[in-house]
């Protein structure tokens, strides 16, 4: 029901309705002529209309929308409990007043109680006008109450964006349609897209064009889903689709159709176009299927597949594929990585490293991150591929440094004037702005001298972030610390990258160092590789020493500093800082 928006006068402050639609039931036309004079003589300019008996009453609701119903108390074949039931039973919020010329209390308020807002009586109707005053204000109340409960209810399963369900909803569905499977064998399909150019679209053009570009994506989704489909959007730029009671190949068909629709999406920003596609990974829903949350990680990890091969691709979801069953594992360990972060199981170990030259003097080593599992201590090749995939790895990364410090704080290593001790970082973390600010934070705090600290990362991912490698490394040698490619040599074009990238060592790739006694030319590279960062001031250091006649061969070689099981295997540290 409309209601009339109330006309406040600023002199008495009383809601004046001046349009008011006032449905009048009483068997007397004189006594509703009565309340309309005393209603007008009041400053109201009420619309009415009267009815005498419950059809009449009920035509009445439904043709039109009402302000206030009154009611007549003594009718002889329609009571004002009759009268008020109905009007509630139609419209539970339609105020209603009770007025009589006889009328007990204790009736009155068994008509309250029945659901009349009020009762006035015919020789005092002056008391009348507050009293629609009053409900009028009260009614607005209400519907504004009612608006943004429903406001809140349609905002609980809904995205606010696209006004696609979220998904919450889109998984308590998902999980009927499981269930219906299980139960009844109906062939349904699970749908996971992923935008490929969104991040690109966001980072260049802002959260505006990103947003526009979802709003235009969710109009092209729904041109292509049935009315016993579901589609929501389950979080930045992913959407969800569940598709009932449809084959394989019906749903490829499908998606193959969306594919190509999003592709030939002409999407522009300020003159600025872009390519448009989309990765999608589809698994069925079967009488196998185990859990919803099963159900979205095999999705996911079918886009996911799309996307490594190349993208703009559909990828349909297979138990029994290897691939498969390696990116589940590392989804397992993504989430035991964080709770392992939140729990504090991570420890550190240490490997010394010798110097092999006379004027190489001082402690050197580096720290190493191990996993403290109930199974026992799990080493990082576990966990780490798991933690680069789903960009965990700036999350280790802090929590290394900050333990190195606190160890080097405690023991007093942080504050010697002679020695390096060797931190490993992703790429992930150079690109990471405000990691360089916390290192900076951390070495202030546990006064640590930063000329104590060389941090390494790998020839490999400097190369792949090169620009902000070169930023991140310049800024940090700026602060007295000290810089290292490891793994270095496994792509020989890259000697070039040593004339850019402004670091203090080289560790020489193990894979050469640990067969050159038996491999000449692995001989050479490593050679090549100490020469060559020689030739540039940096020192190197040979990873893999795994015998004494490799560390004589690489210190005659004139190699600066030898690293492997053959000097000094890893170790946990005499005490533990966490």
């Amino acid at each position: 029901m409309d209601l009339i928006k109330p006309h406040i006068n600023k002199e008495n402050t009383r809601t004046v309705n001046k349009a008011l639609q006032l449905l009048i039931i009483d068997d007397s036309e004189d006594d509703a002529l009565l309340i309309m004079r005393a209603l007008r003589k009041g400053g109201l300019k009420p619309k009415f209309h009267q009815v005498e008996n419950e059809e009449k009453l009920r035509i009445a609701l439904n043709r039109q929308s009402w302000d206030i119903v009154i009611s007549d108390h003594n009718m002889p074949e329609f009571s004002s409990q009759e009268a008020i039931k109905v009007v509630k039973e139609l419209y539970p919020d339609l105020p209603v007043i009770v007025v009589s010329g006889t009328i007990e209390e204790r009736v009155g308020i068994e008509a309250m109680k029945t659901g009349a807002q009020d009762y006035v009586m015919k020789d005092n109707l002056a008391r009348l006008i507050p009293v629609i005053e009053r409900e009028l204000k009260e009614t607005i109340g209400r519907k504004a109450h009612k608006e943004a409960e429903q406001s809140l209810h349609y905002l609980s399963f809904h995205d606010t964006l696209t006004n696609l369900l979220n998904r919450k909803e889109f998984e308590r569905r998902l999980r009927l349609s499981v269930e219906d499977s299980q139960r009844d064998g109906f062939p349904n399909v699970l749908m996971y897209l992923d935008l490929d150019q969104f991040k690109i679209v966001n980072d260049t053009c802002g959260h505006v064009a990103g947003d526009e570009l979802l709003k235009q994506v969710t109009r092209s989704l729904k041109n292509h889903i049935r009315d016993t489909d579901t589609l929501a959007r389950l979080g930045g730029d992913e959407f969800g689709i569940l598709l009932e009671n449809t084959s394989q190949e019906q749903s490829i068909a499908l998606a193959e159709r969306i594919r190509q629709d999003i592709k030939d999406l002409h999407f522009s920003w300020q003159d600025k176009p872009f390519a448009i596609s989309i990765s999608i990974g589809m698994v069925a829903i079967n009488k196998d299927t185990t859990s919803v949350h099963e159900l979205m990680s095999c999705a996911d990890m079918a886009c996911y597949a799309a996307k490594e091969k190349g993208r703009d691709g559909i990828q349909w979801y297979s138990s029994d594929d290897a691939e498969y069953n390696q990116r589940r594992n590392e989804m397992q360990w993504a989430s035991k990585i964080k709770q392992s972060l939140e729990e504090d199981r991570f420890l550190l170990y240490f490997q010394p490293m010798r110097g092999l030259q006379p004027s190489c003097s001082g402690d050197h080593g580096e720290f190493l991150i191990r996993l403290y599992d109930e199974g026992g201590i799990i080493p990082p090749g576990a966990f780490i591929p798991a933690a680069e995939r789903y960009n965990l790895m700036p999350l280790i990364d802090r929590w290394v440094v900050e333990n190195v410090f606190k160890y080097l704080s405690k023991s007093g290593l942080g504050q010697k004037d002679e020695g390096t001790f060797f931190i490993n970082l992703s790429g992930t973390s150079l690109s990471d702005k405000s990691f360089f600010n916390d290192i900076r934070k951390l070495v202030k705090q546990y006064n640590v001298k930063s000329s104590r600290i060389c941090l390494e990362i790998t020839e490999t991912a400097a190369i792949d972030n090169l620009n902000d490698a070169v930023e991140f490394i310049s800024e940090i040698r700026d602060e007295g610390f000290k810089f290292a490619l490891d793994d270095f040599g496994v792509g020989m074009s890259s000697f070039s990258y040593l004339k850019t990238i402004p670091v203090d060592y080289l560790k020489i790739d193990g894979s050469f160092v640990q067969n050159m006694l038996n491999d000449p030319i692995d001989k050479g590279i490593v050679d090549a590789c100490n020469q060559i960062s020689h030739a540039a001031g940096l020192q190197t250091i040979a990873e893999f020493v795994e015998n004494k006649e490799t560390e004589e061969a690489l210190k005659a070689m004139g190699v600066d500093f030898g690293q492997g099981f053959g000097i000094a295997k890893p170790g946990p540290l005499k005490y533990q800082v966490n």
